[in-house]
């Protein structure tokens, strides 16, 4: 089953499938939707994005951007998935109403997922039914209807989020202050490189940022941002023939061989020597 909304006018598109393998050149074709991907089955699911195997529980939901690169396998079981694009429903400027950016989706540093409890199973399957019964009323106010209950569901994913993770250490001010680190080293990561940077960007000191960060147990922000560094890095390893030297270039380093060294100070290999192991496992 696939069903999309879209808007000529604005170019809008939110498309929902409960089969993402047998829809999933609609879907992965596509490289500007933002997902939600979740496994409504009983067992687990393995899949790949980027160069990690995922392996998703039943009612676990994955939330992934247009910059990573999700695989299916040949007998990968269909996952329930709901895609949308900014003109749809743009996370930045409604942020204020979902607070996700940072926690569900441009979290720099980790793909999220969100564990859906027993309790909340039936409210979950209710939206499901919902989305379903929306996207066949073809009204004027279909768009309006299907964004109220997009937003429903990236809060309700949001809240777990942060339950089921380090954020649920944190006061709100200090939730806000990590998130908008972890998207402006989403957005800036090619170009600045140093915490201070980012401190800066937030009025911050570097130490209150390291102590932030240190206070529940997160990985630290120099950390964060190599590694979204490195992550960028490998995707152009996997998924493009630029050479080291290209990738260098795009990433912000001054040559080949400094991309080299931090590359092999990352994952104890080179870049090259990175793309073959990867290439080769796929034969």
């Amino acid at each position: 089953m696939l069903l999309q909304y879209t808007d000529l006018r604005t170019g809008a598109l939110f498309a929902f499938t409960d089969d993402l393998k047998e829809n999933r050149l609609d879907f992965l074709k596509q490289d500007n939707l933002l997902k939600l991907v979740w496994n409504r089955n009983e067992a687990p699911i393995s899949f790949q994005v980027d160069d990690r195997l995922i392996v998703l529980q039943s009612n676990e939901i994955l939330a992934i951007t247009f910059v990573n690169h999700l695989v299916m396998h040949t007998l990968c079981s269909s996952l329930t998935t709901f895609a949308f694009n900014r003109e749809f429903y743009c996370m930045q400027d409604h942020d204020k109403e979902v607070s996700c950016y940072g926690i569900l989706f441009f979290g720099a540093q980790h793909l999220p997922i969100v564990r859906i409890p027993p309790e909340e199973m039936p409210r979950y399957e209710m939206m499901y039914q919902i989305f379903i019964e929306e996207f066949q009323n073809n009204d004027y106010i279909q768009g309006e209807m299907l964004q109220i209950l997009l937003k429903r569901l990236i809060i309700k994913c949001t809240r777990l989020a942060q339950k089921q993770s380090y954020f649920d250490k944190l006061g709100e001010t200090q939730k806000d202050i990590v998130r908008q680190f972890n998207f402006l080293v989403d957005v800036h990561y090619k170009t600045k490189k140093r915490v201070s940077d980012y401190a800066e960007m937030l009025h911050k000191s570097s130490k209150t940022l390291s102590n932030l960060f240190n206070s529940c147990g997160a990985k630290t922000p120099q950390q964060i941002i190599h590694e979204r560094v490195a992550l960028e890095a490998k995707r152009f390893l996997l998924f493009t023939e630029k050479s080291c030297k290209e990738i260098a270039y795009s990433l912000g380093f001054e040559d080949a061989a400094h991309f080299s060294k931090f590359f092999k100070k990352m994952y104890e290999q080179t870049p090259l020597a990175y793309r073959h192991a990867q290439l080769s496992q796929e034969v």
